[in-house]
Formats: structure tokens, sequence, C-alpha cells
């Protein structure tokens, strides 16, 4: 039973504010646990590894082909052993052995574990597929895929590099795994690239070489790559001849590794020896090497050290894998861009083309000069127009409205001058940026894939035929729109409006604005003389200009639209290319975010 002082202290904590807030009268939200430096770390490497496998270089640059290479890498490094290690920092470490062609990589390894667990032998390339050697212990975690999980684990032998044999071996010390890689100098290109991409995933690299190779450029290549990731190297300079090389070389190689800022690398020196009957190096030779992998299989302030260093400098060089790509994607936009001016310039310079073509009365020669002459030379304007036109203005409308409409032919002739013009100015304008294209990498792969980008498109004809009847048929209705308040034209025929639309046409191809030069007079026979006092007469000088000017912008703009169109087609084949503005700056945003992260993280070597 619940006594009544026991109700009121119910109901006041129940009404009192909790830590989470007002109460709602429910029990306190639990609250969620704070998430660790390292777990933000994961989260901004897997938002940059979705970044990195979403790289698309649309347009063949050449920055694109080094920078698809190194997203593919850094996504390699990230899925391979970035996250992997992150996810369990205090797992056995892998050591990867790797080397030139015939370096004896397999035979150390195998010596290393007293059993020829990885082939060896003369035939070259010899390990195809990567062999991992780790204590029985530690098979449960290399057995599965946590590292290196895109290869298929198995129990044997293969010829298959998408493979990786893991197998354990009891001479070798817990903690400590030995991967076995194929050459980095390999004639077959896939083991080059496994042996890349294996290396990236090593929290140790053991670097073999041998005194007749060890100022070859390829491994040096190498090492200075694992040296600005920050990866842990330790070297093997095998099948030192003696008599006294070994004093003459290792000096040698230690100058070299302290001019590739190498000088602290740990460095063991086998000497020429016969092998026995198993093909292994007798175990004084490995005892050195044997002993140091001991020390730091057995110490966990020494492992922690070494997966401090290489992963913390795994994280950093992402900042200059990111500084590649983003480069490359910036170079993809402004590419775009470049092939998008030159197609603008082309069709710019078309429609300034048949701007001029309308302004200098070009259009107003040949076949248009000859139906004008035609539809005025013999007919009644002709003999209005030689009287005085200031008389009554009636008269004048008497003489144009007296026959029936004697202009089609000529519509027709202004009609197809305007398609000649047109077709021609998208002709030179589609071949002009096929030209840029051509020049630009990237343009003429595009081209290569629409070759008919080149040439005005199939239904051009149509479409511009379909402009000059419409631009015709608004010409009309301006002249309708603009004699709405004249009483005299209002009352005239149809043929009255068609008549003055003809004159307004005319006039539109005019280039001094109804002030004709004594050039226009003579190429245009009189024609734009003609057209200018007809329409004052009719309307007024300063409404004649007005009318004509209107009438000649609707044309540029329904030209201009009609280039857009063809434009367009050029401007569809950049757009599917599929290029994307913004994905710089989120590869950079990511970035920012790894290394912000990062910060919070204990990864410098204590």
């Amino acid at each position: 039973m619940t006594t009544q002082g026991e109700s009121v202290s119910a109901r006041s904590a129940a009404a009192s504010p909790s830590a989470d807030g007002p109460s709602t009268g429910r029990p306190p939200r639990a609250r969620e646990p704070e998430r660790s430096p390292v777990a933000d770390l994961v989260t901004a490497l897997v938002d940059l590894r979705d970044l990195g496998k979403a790289t698309r270089f649309a347009l063949p640059l050449p920055s694109a082909e080094r920078a698809a290479t190194v997203a593919a890498a850094m996504v390699d490094q990230l899925d391979d052993y970035l996250l992997p290690r992150l996810d369990r920092l205090d797992a056995p470490l892998l050591v990867v052995v790797g080397g030139s062609t015939g370096a004896g990589k397999s035979t150390l390894v195998n010596s290393l574990i007293r059993t020829p667990v990885s082939p060896a032998g003369v035939l070259r390339p010899t390990t195809r597929a990567p062999v991992l050697v780790c204590h029985p212990t530690d098979m449960s975690w290399f057995s599965k895929a946590n590292v290196l999980p895109s290869l298929m684990r198995t129990s044997g032998a293969s010829s298959d590099t998408g493979t990786l044999q893991v197998v354990s071996a009891q001479a070798l010390t817990a903690g400590l795994a030995l991967l076995d890689a194929p050459d980095i100098d390999s004639v077959v290109d896939a083991n080059r690239q496994l042996a890349s991409q294996l290396l990236a995933a090593a929290d140790l690299w053991l670097f073999v070489t041998t005194a007749a190779r060890y100022a070859d450029a390829v491994p040096w290549g190498m090492l200075r790559t694992a040296r600005s990731r920050g990866t842990a190297i330790a070297l093997v300079l095998d099948r030192v001849p003696g008599g006294g090389a070994a004093d003459e070389i290792g000096p040698h190689l230690t100058s070299m590794l302290q001019e590739q800022e190498l000088g602290g690398v740990p460095l063991f020196i086998l000497p020429e020896a016969r092998l026995d009957s198993q093909g292994l190096l007798s175990e004084a030779q490995v005892a050195p090497l044997r002993d140091w992998f001991g020390k730091l299989a057995r110490s966990a302030e020494a492992r922690a050290a070494v997966v401090r260093q290489t992963v913390g400098g795994a994280v950093d060089a992402l900042t200059m894998d990111v500084g590649v790509l983003a480069s490359a994607a910036e170079d993809q936009v402004t590419a775009g861009k470049s092939l998008d001016d030159a197609v603008r310039g082309s069709y710019r310079a078309a429609t300034s083309s048949v701007e001029q073509g309308i302004h200098d009365g070009a259009l107003l020669r040949g076949e248009v000069l000859a139906r004008w002459q035609e539809l005025v030379g013999t007919g009644d304007i002709m003999r209005a127009l030689q009287a005085r036109v200031g008389r009554a203005r009636d008269r004048i409308v008497a003489a144009i409205t007296g026959r029936p409409a004697p202009g089609e032919r000529f519509k027709e002739a202004i009609g197809s001058g305007l398609a000649i013009l047109l077709k021609s100015a998208a002709t030179d304008a589609a071949e002009r940026a096929g030209l840029a294209w051509k020049a630009h990498p990237a343009g003429a792969a595009l081209l290569a894939a629409a070759p008919n980008l080149t040439r005005p498109s199939e239904d051009l004809d149509e479409r511009i035929a379909r402009l000059t009847r419409d631009w015709q048929r608004s010409v009309l209705d301006l002249v309708r729109t603009e004699a709405g308040d004249k009483r005299v034209l209002a009352r005239a025929s149809a043929y009255a409006v068609n008549a003055t639309g003809l004159l307004v046409m005319v006039s539109v191809f005019a280039a001094t604005a109804f002030i004709p030069t004594g050039l226009e007079i003579v190429v245009a026979g009189g024609t734009t003389v003609t057209a200018q006092k007809v329409l004052e007469a009719i309307f007024g000088d300063q409404a004649v200009r007005s009318l004509a000017e209107r009438a000649r912008q609707d044309l540029l703009e329904r030209v201009a639209a009609l280039f857009e169109e063809e434009a367009g087609r050029y401007r569809s084949a950049l757009a599917g290319a599929g290029i994307d503005d913004d994905f710089a700056g989120r590869l950079r945003a990511a970035s920012t975010a790894v290394q912000l992260a990062r910060a919070d993280v204990r990864l410098e070597p204590q």
C-alpha cells in the first residue's frame, strides 16, 4: 500500500526536470555512450573510402589515368589495411616480404619457419599467389577476411593471384605473420599490381634485395613510397659474396639509405651460402633476423609502436592522395568548361554572322530582290510612290488595297534566303565547334562517340522553315497591333495588313534602320526607300522605326534560340560524360574530416 507521502514524493520526482531535459512523464532516456576518437576516425575514413570508390573521370585527360590509379590504391589500402587495423589495433602484426625478382624472398620465409611453404626456384615468376604464414594461435585472425578481404583464403598452394594461402607454423612467434608477396618488378602485370596492394596492407615491410641488385631503380621507388606513407621498414641484403664484399657494399647501401632519409631502417646482411636439402638457409644465417622478429612479436609495446607509425603515416598520406584526386577532378571541370566555351563561342559567332547578314542587306539581293521588283515594279504601289507621298494618306492606302495579294512568292523568297543564311551559319558553327573539340583530348574522345555533332542536326531544315513561317506570322501580328488605333488601316482589307507586313520584312533587312546608303539603294534597287516611304505614309516616321526594330529583334531572338538548340547537342554530349562540379570540394572536405579525427587519436610513435 502506498502512503500519501510516498505518492507526493513520486509525483514530485516525475514532475522535476531530469538531466535529459523537461520531464515527459516517462522514465529518463538512457544517455548514448560517447564515441571514441578511433570510431570517429573510422567514420571519416569510411566516408572518404566511399568517395574514392565513386571516383570516375569521364574525360580522358592526362591527370585522369594517374588519379584513377591513386583512387584504386587508396580504396585498397583503406579496405585492406587501415579500416581492419583500426578495428583491431591489437591484432597480430603483418610483415609483408617484398622485393625484386630472384631476391630470395620465398627462401627467406621458408628458412625463418624451417619449412618450405612458399615455392622457391629458378623459374620466374615463382610466387604467383601470396602465401601468409602465422602462428597457429593467430590463424583465426588471418584465415578470415579481416585484412586483405578481397583475397579468397585457401589452405593449399594456388596460382590464382586472387587468393591468399594461409599457413600455420609453430616455429613463428605468435603476434606476427609473414606474407611472401610477388615480385615488385615482375614481368606479369597482375603480379606487380598485387605486390603493390600487399605492401600497402603491411604493418611492416621487409624489403629483400641482393648484392647484385640493391641499387635497382624499381625497389628504391617502392622504398620512397613506403617512406612517404610512414610504413615501418626493415631491409635484408641477401647473397652477399665473401672476400670482403660486405665491407664494400654495406657502407654504400647505408649511404644510399641515408640519402633517401631511411638511415634508421634496420639492415640485415645475409652472406651467399649453399642451401640445404629442403632449399633452406642455415639457422645460424637467419638467426639475427628471426630473433629480431621474435622480440618484436613478444613485445606489445614494440608492436604498438610499429602499428602507430604505419597507421599514422598511412592516414597522413591520404591527404596527398586526395590532393591528386581533387586536382584531377578540377581538371575535369576545367576541361568541361573549355569545351563548353568552345561551343558557346562557335554558336555566338553564328548568331553574329546572321545578325550581320540581316543588317547588311545581303538578303535583299538575288531572288528576294527580283520578287520584290515583280511585286512593286509595275503595279499601283510604284505609281502611287511616283506621286507625292505627302498627299492624303487615304490615297496611298487605296493604291495598296486595290489589287489581290501578289506577295506570296515574295514571302517565299524571303523565307528561302533566310533559310540559306541560317543553314550556312549553323553548318559553320557545328564545324568550328567540332574542330575545337578535336584539338582537345577530352573533346576528341567525345566526338569519337558522337561524330554527327560536327554536322547540323538532321531536322534543322524543318526547324528553320518553321522559324521563318512563325516569324512572318509574327510580323503580321505586329502590324495588326500597331494599326489597332489607326482607323484608316483598320478599315482596310486583309491585303493592307499583308502588304504592309511585307514592307516591314523588307525594312528589317536594311542595315541603317531606314537611313539607306547609296550602296543599299544600288544593291536593293530602291527597295529600302520604297518600304520606308510607304510605311511612313501609313504609320508615321517614329512608328515605322519602332515596328521594324521590333520585327528585327524578334527574328534575332528566334535565331538565337535555334542556335541554342543546335549547341545543346554538344552540351548534351558533355553532360552525358558525367562531370561532377562539386567532387573536388567533397573530396577535400572528407580529407579535412579525416585529419581532424586523426588529431584526436594517438598514432605517433612513443
